[in-house]
């Protein structure tokens, strides 16, 4: 989970997509967004990374007995078990670990009180932030107050509102630096409160239409918000959600 880039806490370090079709999964986003992958031997089992242009990004894992596949982003802290303790404490749940994985870190899964799941990862030697394949990661929850409150107890963000439309959006920080954002959910959305990953492409229209193509479905067809980008929201094949999204020119 290393590259030559540094990075600091409270910084979304690696994602992983847990899905029950590793391969499935592979294909799509290699089709998609021309990832490719290479393969990391942790102890006994094989775990497929994504890499791009010379670094790994995230990786392709088995999804937990009765949870829906989805992503998963890692958050880089000083101590894991720390953040897994300051997670029960303000009303959240240790749904994994912590637990370490050999060579790299410690890492625990953690879900928030209002059922979004995310990850705390400690290094084992000095991390970094690999840029150029995953763009932004939003929280959308039933509970915006209630989040602002459990990630600046756990991750330490600070909690910014502004209006984007009518619509109240968070923008979670570490000093003057953003790390995530966060909105409430729309009215009618069936799922449970989530963190979104999106994903960075050249040609939103082109790869959401790809998508299409490819035997994903599109949630949210493209759409431009000034100052800030082009971006869809979008399922893959496995039925994990995922966001498209083009930095301006």
């Amino acid at each position: 989970m290393s590259t030559p880039t540094k990075t600091a806490t409270g910084t979304f370090v690696w994602h992983d997509h847990m899905s029950s079709d590793a391969g499935s999964a592979q294909g799509f986003y290699g089709k998609l967004l021309g990832w490719q992958t290479e393969v990391f031997k942790p102890g006994e089992m094989d775990y497929p990374m994504i890499s791009k242009d010379g670094q790994t990004h995230g990786g392709f894992g088995p999804v937990p007995e009765g949870a829906p596949n989805h992503w998963v982003g890692h958050v880089l802290v000083d101590d894991a078990d720390a953040a897994a303790e300051r997670a029960r404490k303000a009303g959240g749940k240790v749904v994994f670990g912590p637990e370490d994985i050999p060579d790299v870190g410690r890492f625990a899964i953690i879900m928030d009180p209002q059922g979004a799941v995310i990850s705390a990862f400690s290094p084992a030697g000095e991390a970094s932030s690999p840029q150029g394949v995953f763009g932004w990661d939003e929280l959308h929850t039933s509970d915006l107050e209630g989040a602002k409150s459990f990630y600046g107890d756990v991750f330490g963000w600070t909690a910014k509102e502004s209006d984007m439309g009518g619509m109240t959006y968070v923008l979670f920080s570490d000093g003057e630096t953003g790390r995530a954002g966060a909105t409430t959910q729309m009215p009618g959305d069936p799922s449970p409160p989530h963190w979104l990953v999106y994903a960075l492409t050249n040609d939103v229209d082109a790869s959401t239409a790809k998508v299409k193509e490819l035997g994903g479905t599109v949630y949210m067809e493209p759409m431009s918000m000034e100052g800030v980008g082009r971006f869809s929201i979008a399922g893959d094949p496995t039925g994990a959600v995922f966001g498209l999204f083009q930095i301006p020119a």
